[in-house]
């Protein structure tokens, strides 16, 4: 009778998620970083600059379909948020948890804005999730119960996470707390550790190795994000920023379960995965990471305080679950349209009271936009392509200054008439065109660069469009600007050393 109504719980909260997906894939577009993902599929490899292969892998699977359709670009995304809630659902029970643990974690996932956009975007974020939640998952069963099997598949799900995304160091490092405590211990160290690393390392060596032979662009890429934004990051800034996003309601979950993990009678069971959630969590914190890498960790701690509340509260106040459901769901209904496009952009303004600042908006969330954003841009991108002496047109390239304008353009391209768009900026650097440049180039940027620029880089430039955008909430993406480029100074050879070492500028 558990297992049915569990069950039924799971299939009731996966179609609803999936239904709020399917609504959010019909009303928002593309988010900037989503088209360099999809991009990515054109191009399959073992390694990126920003992140690990499996994203140009799935990419490349999404990219036969020969769509510019965002729920294509999405079924990979809708499909780990599905597995997601399963594997979430199916932790819950291995930790003790019954029907109404059950519940209450799938609902606080269903209505945390946070899980709603980083689980739509076709991004790394979703599956790094997926492989946490998953590794997480063997962890407690290799804690349960100290098998060969279940530490094969552990080693398995971390090698995964680790080609999805590199935030799953943190949850590896966080696995020396295993040793701490005798069985787990004596059974890493009777079964061999060193094989276990050894097939962590066979598995994601070729990754490593492509890291090696590209100078760890990677690393590259932490330092200037360290440069330019997490060295700004303060912990009452990121916790107040987890608190928001993830719906302030749910917290009463996720911290109750930090202390839960730890005062429970289940010390044998709880407090190995505990002392490993930990290290984690501080590893994190150390390291100044974004408020969505606690994400992964928070589907981890979220189990613990629903078996509390079930275990604490419910068990003698069984009523109380109906007013704290139907809080949770007023609370989610109000937030959720903040981290997935549930509703015309218009609608939306209303919806969250946004005034207008010197003739614009100020909205957040890009995908409720980006639809009028790209196709605006690509109309006046054809309208100079257009007005091209036809000898022009003839080799003509587009050069996107950020990788999701030359990534929008090379989604789009055929449907608007246009030529193929090159890029410097991030993994769009390995893929730039080779020989001798065009005499004419059509180039566009926001503005965080200027004609200056493209100066440094051709005889001629000339601003021919802007394009205006009325929602952006940063003043550089307001703007866009197009420019005929022509005569230029120097080769593609020679433009990709020069910007060698600005490729995340």
């Amino acid at each position: 009778m558990f297992r049915n109504k569990s069950n039924l719980i799971i299939l009731f909260f996966c179609i609803a998620k999936l239904a709020l997906h399917l609504i959010g894939d019909a009303i928002s577009g593309f988010q900037g970083d989503e088209l360099l993902h999809i991009e990515t599929g054109n191009h399959p490899a073992l390694g990126y600059m920003e992140f690990p292969p499996l994203i140009g892998w799935l990419a490349f699977v999404q990219n036969l379909f020969h769509s510019q359709s965002v729920f294509v670009h999405h079924l990979f995304s809708h499909l780990a948020a599905i597995i997601i809630l399963v594997v979430v659902a199916k932790t819950t029970v291995q930790l003790g948890g019954g029907h109404k643990a059950v519940f209450l974690v799938l609902l606080c996932i269903l209505i945390a804005p946070a899980f709603g956009r980083s689980q739509q975007l076709f991004q790394p974020v979703v599956f790094s999730q997926l492989f946490w939640v998953l590794s997480f998952y063997q962890l407690v069963r290799f804690v349960r119960s100290p098998q060969h099997k279940y530490l094969l598949y552990l080693i398995f799900s971390i090698a995964f996470g680790f080609l999805a995304k590199y935030d799953i160091v943190f949850f590896i490092a966080g696995l020396t707390g295993l040793l701490f405590y005798k069985p787990t211990r004596q059974f890493i160290l009777r079964a061999s550790a060193v094989k276990y690393g050894l097939l962590f390392l066979a598995l994601v060596m070729p990754n490593l190795l492509w890291q090696y032979r590209h100078d760890y662009p990677v690393l590259q890429m932490f330092s200037r994000l360290y440069e330019t934004q997490l060295d700004n990051l303060s912990v009452t800034g990121v916790l107040k920023q987890l608190l928001v996003s993830l719906n302030p309601l749910t917290a009463v979950f996720w911290v109750a379960g930090i202390f839960f993990m730890f005062s429970a009678k289940r010390k044998v069971l709880y407090r190995p995965i505990a002392v490993s959630m930990i290290i984690t969590i501080c590893l994190l914190a150390f390291s100044k990471s974004k408020a969505y890498y606690f994400y992964p960790v928070i589907l981890c701690l979220l189990p613990f305080g629903c078996i509390w509340f079930e275990q604490k509260v419910l068990a003698f106040r069984a009523w109380i679950i109906y007013p704290v459901t139907g809080l949770l769901l007023a609370v989610g209904f109000v937030m959720v349209p903040f981290g997935l496009a549930l509703m015309p952009l218009q609608s939306f303004i209303k919806f969250a009271h946004l005034k207008q600042k010197n003739g614009h908006y100020e909205v957040e969330y890009t995908e409720y936009y980006a639809k009028e954003k790209w196709h605006k841009t690509l109309v006046q991108l054809a309208a100079v392509y257009d007005s091209l002496p036809a000898t022009e047109k003839q080799g003509c390239l587009i050069w996107g200054k950020h990788y999701s304008q030359a990534g929008m353009v090379n989604l789009f391209r055929k449907q608007y008439g246009l030529p193929a768009a090159f890029s410097y900026h991030g993994s769009f650097y390995l893929w730039a065109p080779t020989g001798n440049m065009p005499q004419t180039v059509i180039a566009f940027t926001n503005d965080e660069a200027g004609i200056d620029f493209f100066q440094d880089f051709f005889n001629t430039v000339i601003p021919v469009r802007r394009v205006y955008n009325p929602y952006a909430d940063f003043d550089k993406d307001r703007w866009q600007t197009i420019y005929i480029c022509k005569d230029p100074k120097q080769n593609f050879a020679g433009l990709k050393t020069d910007f060698r070492k600005r490729i995340f500028e």
